[in-house]
């Protein structure tokens, strides 16, 4: 009997293994550069399909790892079976308590959908198209997490399957340790189905692009500076250098262009929010600028990231400021081969230790550094790996060594993302949590 056959004897759900139709595409992750030599995919029909899936990989000694929609994958996965949440997918969105529960497979797009009605937002991040579990069981940095912390702080409670196939919900009182856990700390030891959190005010919200030819990264770089030195934690400013492939599918103002953005959200009412970023408006040569107030369903659309599956090399840092000498560095000659390096102004809430926060801590560094490249050979792969690494050389001095979870990318560890003290207490969950492994994160806490 082949272990297609005795796992789907197990689920209700559909099982793909190497040989069957459309197991290929199914164990692809958002990222093509990872590969993933899973042993199986299973895509589970609900949460107690879920169940019923991680009994039978505790039985025959396997490994589960669930991937609602594949971002953050690590490609440690060699032999496990890939469970697939997209049907886990009810969003229930009640304005009146300002709460949303969601199933596993959600995506942003849709709770920013359904909350924005009601002049309510939950925190996503820049893409509607990342699952809200996934993202928020990594902490989640969102657009509005100077205002509101992180996502996993948000959280009230959690769905999960455990290690012996058992389903409960889990929040601060029913098991506080674990509770803790899952807020940030990667969704190691438990299978999560589900996950209820606060929504937040939202009645006005500003924001949008801005962008220049690269000639003026200094005068826009400096800008940036400038505004987030004073920046009210209601106000997010990133800055990016884009470098554009000519690609016939991209817009004439795109194609074959080096350029330089500005992204801006803000809770709060249009003419504040000019007011804030009137340093922007200075800057000449203008090429676009798209911002104005808009309904928070539209968010995704400010960085207007791709939605479909494509090859990503990217490396992450914290930024312990942003001085001449990191600015310097930053503007020392084009990207290329990269697509785009960004800086994400933190700090506000984000810096602040939580009451009663999740494993993901807080974040005392002001800004984050995100490099991203799309490696079209292994010539083009090699050359934008040593281009990272030469920016992150040059910045070595002003960087802290760790990254946020959901920023950490294939052959980083666990440990990168936490502080010692979180780590050996994550490390401790897991053991007591998951004994003999049925559960396999995109970046394990333990090593095998």
């Amino acid at each position: 009997m082949t272990i297609g056959n005795d796992l789907q004897r197990a689920v209700r759900g559909r099982v793909l293994v190497a040989g069957d139709d459309g197991f290929e595409q199914a164990r692809q992750p958002w990222n093509l550069a990872v590969e993933q030599p899973v042993r199986a995919v299973v895509e589970a029909q609900d949460a107690d399909d879920v169940a019923a899936l991680v009994g039978y990989a505790r039985r025959a000694g396997l490994a589960v790892s669930a991937q609602p929609s594949g971002h953050g994958a690590g490609g440690d996965v060699d032999g496990v079976i890939l469970l697939r949440t997209g049907r886990l997918d009810g969003v229930d969105v009640r304005p009146e308590a300002r709460v949303a529960r969601v199933g596993a497979g959600v995506k942003w797009g849709e709770v920013l959908a359904a909350a924005s009605p009601h002049g309510l937002t939950g925190l996503a991040g820049s893409s509607p198209v990342v699952s809200v579990v996934g993202y928020t069981l990594g902490g989640g940095l969102s657009w509005f997490s100077r205002r509101h912390g992180f996502a996993a702080d948000s959280v009230r409670a959690f769905d999960v399957v455990d290690a012996g196939g058992d389903r409960a919900t889990v929040d601060a009182g029913s098991d506080p340790e674990l509770f803790w856990a899952l807020r940030g700390g990667g969704g190691d030891s438990v299978l999560v189905t589900g996950v209820e959190f606060d929504l937040h005010p939202a009645p006005h919200l500003y924001g949008g692009r801005m962008m220049w030819p690269a000639e003026r990264a200094r005068e826009v770089l400096a800008a940036f500076q400038e505004v987030t030195a004073e920046a009210p934690d209601e106000l997010t400013v990133w800055f990016h250098l884009l470098n554009f492939p000519p690609l016939p599918g991209l817009p004439d103002f795109l194609r074959g262009r080096a350029l330089v953005t500005v992204d801006a959200t803000f809770l709060g009412e249009a003419g504040q929010a000019q007011d804030l970023l009137r340093r922007f408006d200075k800057i000449d040569g203008l090429v676009m600028d798209s911002r104005g107030t808009l309904p928070v369903a539209e968010l995704g659309g400010i960085c207007a990231e791709p939605t479909d599956p494509a090859p990503v090399l990217a490396r992450a840092e914290l930024l312990t400021g942003l001085d001449d000498a990191v600015t310097a560095a930053l503007l020392a000659g084009p990207i290329d081969p990269l697509l785009s390096v960004q800086v994400r102004h933190l700090g506000g809430a984000l810096a602040r230790p939580a009451r009663d926060g999740g494993a993901c801590g807080h974040l005392a560094e002001p800004y984050s550094l995100y490099m991203v490249g799309i490696p079209s050979t292994p010539e083009v792969a090699a050359a934008m790996g040593a281009r990272q690494n030469g920016i992150a050389d040059a910045l070595a001095p002003h960087t802290s060594g760790r990254r946020p979870y959901t920023f950490l990318s294939p052959g980083d560890e666990a440990a990168t993302a936490f502080p010692g003290e979180v780590l050996a207490r994550l490390r401790d969950v897991k053991r007591a949590r998951d004994p003999h492994g049925v559960f396999r994160g995109n970046y394990p806490v333990l090593s095998r």
